[in-house]
Formats: C-alpha cells, sequence, structure tokens
C-alpha cells in the first residue's frame, strides 16, 4: 500500500495531543520529520523520527507529501504558503488563519500548484455534535428554529502563554470560537448577518476572553457562546425544533483521553458517559434519553487518507475553513462598531 509522508510543523500541545497520536494508528501514514525545538521531547515520544529547526529544512525533502502545520494561528499563512510553494498538501489546525485575505490567497495557491489545503476542524466529530447531526438528519427535531451551543470554561486568571496574548490570532474567538462556527456552518451554511459581543472579560486580559454570538437565518437564530469565567457550566447543547428540544450537557472526552496518552485502537473510542446522554422532549411532552454517538477524531485523518490517496472530497474544505474566517471577521466588526453585520 502506498503510504502518506508526513512532516509535521510543530510539537506544542496541538502536535502532541491532536495530530501525532491520530496519524500513529493508522497505517496509511509516515511521520518522517517533525519541525521542533524540543528533539528530546519528540524522540521520547515518538521514536526515531528526524528533528529539524526549520520548515525549510522539511520542505526541501522530496519524500514528503504533506505538511501538517500546529503552530500558533498567527504563523500559520507564511508557513502554509511556503509549503504549497513547495508543492506539499497542507493541512492547518484551526483556525485556517487570521484574515480572509490570507485564507483566499492560500486557497488560488493550492489551486494553482494541484494540491490539496484542509483545515483540522476536528470537534465536527465530537461525539455530542455527531449526535445532534444525526437527529436533525432523522428528523427527530423536526425544523429547527433555534440552536444553542456554549464552550465554557473555569480559567478566572490569565496565563502567560500565545492564546492569551495580545499577538495574531489569539483570543477566544479565534481559538474556541472557530469550532463552534465550523459546527453551526457545517450544519445550516452561512448566515445572512452576525451580531457579536466579544471581549475581554477576566482582570488583566490581554485578548479577548469571552464572545456571545448570534448568527441569523431567516427565522433560525443560532448562538454561539463562550465565557472562561463559569464556575458551573450549563448544557453544552440546546436544540429546539418544530417537533421537539434536545438538552446535552458534558463535553466530548477525546480531547481529555487523548492528553493521557490514550489512542483510538477500539470501538470504545470516543464513547460518552452515560450520565451524560442527552434528553429529546418532543412537541408532544413525552421524553426519552438518546444515547451519545462515539467520537471519532480519526475520520479526519482517515478522510484525507482517502482524498490524497483515492482522490475522494476533503473531510474540510479550505473554503469552509475561509467561510469561518469570515464569520470571525464579522463577529469583530459586530462587536467593535455595536451593530449587526450582514455578510
Amino acid at each position: 500500500m502506498k503510504k502518506i509522508n508526513v512532516g509535521l510543523v510543530g510539537y506544542g500541545f496541538s502536535g502532541v495531543v491532536f495530530h501525532a497520536p491520530l496519524l500513529s494508528v493508522l497505517d496509511e501514514f509516515t511521520l518522517l520529520k517533525v519541525v521542533s525545538s524540543n528533539p528530546e521531547k519528540v524522540k521520547s515520544d515518538l521514536g526515531d523520527v528526524a528533528v529539524v529547526k526549520e520548515l525549510d529544512e522539511l520542505l526541501a525533502d522530496k519524500d514528503i507529501d504533506l505538511v501538517i502545520i500546529t503552530t500558533p494561528s498567527g504563523l500559520h499563512f507564511d508557513m502554509a504558503k511556503k509549503s504549497l510553494l513547495a508543492g506539499k498538501h497542507v493541512v492547518l489546525e484551526k483556525p485556517m488563519v487570521v484574515t480572509t485575505k490570507e485564507a483566499e490567497e492560500l486557497i488560488q495557491l493550492a489551486k494553482e500548484k494541484q494540491v490539496q489545503l484542509s483545515v483540522y476542524h476536528n470537534r465536527r466529530w465530537d461525539n455530542d455534535f455527531l449526535t445532534i447531526k444525526q437527529l436533525i438528519e432523522t428528523g427527530d427535531l423536526g425544523e429547527i428554529n433555534t440552536y444553542e451551543s456554549h464552550f465554557d470554561r473555569f480559567r478566572p486568571s490569565v496565563r502567560d502563554r500565545w492564546r492569551e496574548n495580545n499577538v495574531s490570532g489569539s483570543g477566544t474567538l479565534y481559538d474556541l470560537g472557530s469550532h463552534l462556527i465550523d459546527q453551526a456552518l457545517h450544519l445550516f451554511g452561512m448566515p445572512d448577518f452576525v451580531s457579536a459581543d466579544v471581549f475581554g472579560q477576566r482582570e488583566n486580559a490581554q485578548t479577548d476572553d469571552y464572545f456571545h454570538l448570534v448568527l441569523g437565518y431567516e427565522k433560525r437564530r443560532v448562538i454561539l457562546h463562550s465565557a472562561t469565567i463559569v464556575p458551573s457550566s450549563g448544557p453544552r447543547f440546546q436544540v429546539h425544533g418544530s417537533k421537539g428540544s434536545f438538552i446535552k450537557y458534558g463535553l466530548d472526552s477525546q480531547e481529555e483521553m487523548l492528553k493521557a496518552g490514550q489512542k483510538p485502537v477500539d470501538d470504545s473510542w470516543g464513547a460518552d458517559d452515560a450520565c451524560f446522554y442527552g434528553e429529546l422532549v418532543t412537541s408532544e411532552g413525552t421524553k426519552r434519553t438518546v444515547e451519545t454517538v462515539n467520537g471519532s477524531y480519526l475520520t479526519y485523518y482517515k478522510k484525507i487518507a482517502d482524498s490524497l490517496l483515492h482522490g475522494k472530497e476533503l473531510p474540510v474544505t479550505a473554503e469552509e475553513g475561509l467561510n469561518v474566517i469570515r464569520v470571525i471577521e464579522a463577529a469583530f466588526k459586530s462587536s467593535k462598531e455595536k451593530k449587526v453585520i450582514y455578510l
């Protein structure tokens, strides 16, 4: 079987938790090189893999087919551009880039070079989101009128890390917001308008750590929310339709499993604790517990392999990544100008 030779750029939290473990269990991929300033950490985790200090060293390797970029968001554009110019397929950690202009340039370049460009919006494969997607597709909820998604945390103290510093692409809207926006666009497409409140709520906040977005679709409203000073979270999802409502607590377990060093090697991966199964309440007032569909971040890379090896559709297209950035830009503009932004 032909294998996809991979170069991984960055071996921080994202590379360690969300990418390397998934690649390691798929026969279609061989991790050849890692760009990192910590070769000891890389070799301790990954064994006999080459470690280089600079992206250019990785791109000079003609054997590498796919470059996976997991560096801070503000570095994505320049690194992706270099990789595409070198004729490599590229996977970008979310958010794709910081501006729509950057995204459009990368999309055009990928077309010119005839290579694939995708964005790692892994939370399309969260167990709770997959369950909601299934309920919508089966018609159990009817026509959706209100969709509300929260990603709240209790992190009251500002930490000295790039996501919380005032640098390009930092802040909660780019970080967690890109997940929630991508999920919403995956279900409903681009909204007619965006109304948003985005700001730094914590003392000494250097960037945004709170957002509340409303996406408008004719008579449907999508509410996306994240706050950082939330000692006790409410529902993760509330979805209301003409036939019923679905309420779901708890967060998909895959991130915690990966952080603990576990890998998706059997059918139990991504299963939900039964205490977090959601409740479906019909318009007639009947209630039933809905078993959560297993989550599967591995599906993303299985689909990447199918795309590169067999010409099948990408799991997340670059155009979809661009649309997330369009909504983020509209949200910042809405919050700053205190008005609704029509797309």
